[in-house]
């Protein structure tokens, strides 16, 4: 006879194999909390920093340099998070390896293997990334060896995220994301507060020096203490062939993980690469970049309070507990709400004289641009929310359905405006509806994936 289809969702997905510990009494799970306080506080910090970075970077950048070499920055900026393409999702699928064996209190030296493998794969692309622009860039007219060192190393800056946030699932797989997070803080302080000093005159490429050594010091810290929990291992040498022995015996997850992630990457980066294309540099990027960070600001921060969640609701789908899954899915819910309330707040009551202060003379943000951004910011908070809870347990399939049709959705809206010569705010505006519809239907497929298998007990 077959199984009802969330029975056997929850016994073929790898997060909800996770046992709980031979020794754990039945009364452990009533007096866990949903979230660790610790985890509370510094992720509020590190997100709160990450959304600061952002404008702060923004803000320096409009006033050190010209609307044109900005624009160029940007677009280079652009191409350091396309390299978020190859990320494939494959965290995701190291998270539910490694969490269900640290559930049961064991570890697996082979999944540890793999997981360093795919982040010196990270790495490594990284770095060859900045040596490509260094010579690319190197070889245009006019360009000095000076401009080319500059522009590789704030695409190394940017690139080497890739292999840095890969790190955070990997923490919370093995319950040391507080160790995690107060590195992240640490870097957010110190770039935050070396990038201000590039206003009162250090230079912009000892800015850059100085960021990337820094994550070299982040990186070695982070895995140290990974390898002391299992989630990293010290070999290195043979990475390649353990990167390839991790596609291979996860080439299902990883197939799906990774069509998820990369329809998500494109819906998020390709407006970078039409804007221009579409209506110039100068102007219009820059107009696209100041409300984008203010966008994908509040999506990190979003990302950073649905992460709270992910230890209680693993746990809960394992036990498939859905009262206890529901609770710590709507609790994160709600404090999503609150960041994105004074979002909108500021964007409707304050805008203007906020993009004015950012951007100064570099563009002048159009009014209309204030609606579609409460759209976007109001729709992340059911998609952020949605995808976490679907990532984390498991359901790669329904993120690569949902993540392709909207990137589909995204280039027919695209393909509409160009043909109909629609303004810049008239294609964030086709770019905000598709967005939004896409979120409604990932809402809908976490409460038919992962919520529907917790309530079945068989």
């Amino acid at each position: 006879m077959r199984m009802p289809r969330a029975q056997a969702a929850c016994q073929n997905m790898d997060a909800t194999a996770e046992a709980r510990p031979p020794h754990a009494r039945p009364d452990e799970k009533s007096r866990q909390r949903l979230i660790s306080i610790p985890f509370l506080l510094l992720r509020f910090l590190t997100a709160g920093g990450a959304f600061a970075a952002g404008l702060v970077q923004t803000f320096v950048f409009a006033r050190v340099l010209s609307p044109e070499r900005f624009s160029i920055f940007i677009v280079v900026g652009a191409i350091g998070y396309t390299l978020w393409l190859a990320e494939l999702g494959l965290p995701n699928v190291l998270f539910v390896n490694l969490r269900g064996h640290h559930l049961a209190g064991r570890r697996d030296a082979q999944a540890a293997r793999q997981a360093t493998a795919v982040i010196v794969f990270y790495a490594a692309i990284a770095i060859a990334a900045s040596i490509a622009c260094f010579v690319i860039v190197l070889g245009f007219p006019s360009t000095t060896p000076g401009d080319a060192f500059t522009l590789a190393l704030f695409l190394l800056y940017v690139a080497l995220n890739l292999a840095w946030t890969s790190l955070r699932p990997l923490s919370i797989a093995v319950d040391v994301f507080v160790f995690y997070e107060s590195l992240e803080l640490i870097r957010r302080a110190v770039n935050i507060a070396t990038m201000l000093a590039v206003l009162a005159g250090l230079p912009l490429v000892a800015f850059l020096i100085g960021s990337n050594i820094l994550w070299g010091m982040l990186f070695t810290a982070a895995a140290g203490k990974l390898m002391g929990r299992g989630a990293l291992s010290p070999q290195i040498r043979d990475w390649p062939r353990q990167f390839v022995a991790f596609l291979r015996s996860n080439r299902r997850s990883a197939a799906r993980s990774g069509a998820g992630a990369l329809s998500g990457a494109f819906v998020v980066l390709f407006p970078y690469y039409v804007v221009p294309i579409m209506f110039g540099l100068g102007a219009a990027p820059i107009i696209l970049e100041v409300t984008f960070r203010i966008f994908r600001g509040a999506c990190v921060i979003f990302a950073a309070i649905c992460d709270l969640a992910v230890p209680a609701q693993t746990r809960a789908l394992a036990a498939q507990d859905v009262s206890r899954l529901l609770r710590a899915t709507l609790f994160v819910a709600g404090l999503c709400c609150i960041p994105a309330a004074i979002a909108c707040g500021l964007v409707i009551f304050a805008g203007a004289p906020l993009f004015s202060y950012l951007l100064r003379s570099a563009a002048t943000v159009p009014h209309a641009a204030t609606p579609i951004l409460v759209v976007l910011l109001l729709a992340s908070v059911l998609q952020i929310v949605s995808e976490a809870l679907l990532q984390y347990t498991g359901y790669f399939r329904s993120l690569a359905y949902n993540g392709v049709a909207v990137a589909i959705a995204m280039i027919v809206a695209t393909a509409i405006s160009f043909v109909a010569g629609f303004s810049l705010t008239g294609f964030l505006a086709a770019y905000a509806a598709v967005y939004a519809a896409g979120a409604i239907a990932l809402t809908a497929a976490a409460v038919a994936g992962p919520i529907r298998a917790a309530s079945y007990r068989g």
